[in-house]
């Protein structure tokens, strides 16, 4: 099951060209997998604070198929892909508002459990890894 936000580029978001800068997508996953996070009822303050888990960034990815522009509704998004021992595949879809077949970028964010404050990997908990199930697409 996936899950999507809406969002408009922003000033902030393009560059000289008048386009979107590649950085801006980053902006666009971080808001699709926190609303993906809370959707399954894990927000990042019942992550950190009940859980005791904190989820860094060990790889991200990013691939560009079309351009976009200053004031473009884009709707990201967002859905799990593998879970593993540790780890937590998030992957995206960004698609133009106006045109929603067309697939404007994707990518993928891999997220490793760790121990707040520990930085120490740890198996994603079951409880995580039961309210993310139903949002999981293996390819």
């Amino acid at each position: 099951m996936r899950f999507s936000v809406r969002e408009y580029v922003r000033w902030e978001d393009i560059d000289a060209a008048g386009i979107i800068n590649y950085q801006a997508y980053l902006r666009f996953f971080a808001l699709a997998e926190v609303e993906l996070f809370r959707s399954c009822g894990l927000s990042y303050k019942t992550l950190f604070e009940e859980i005791g888990i904190w989820l860094p960034r060990v790889h991200v990815e990013c691939d560009f198929f079309h351009p976009v522009k200053l004031d473009e509704l884009l709707i990201v998004e967002a859905f799990f892909g593998k879970l593993g021992g540790s780890s937590i595949k998030v992957n995206f879809v960004v698609r133009q508002s106006d045109v929603p077949d067309v697939v404007v970028a994707t990518g993928h964010y891999v997220l490793v459990s760790v121990a707040r404050g520990e930085f120490r990997p740890i198996p994603v908990p079951d409880l995580v890894r039961e309210r993310l199930t139903p949002y999981v697409e293996e390819a």
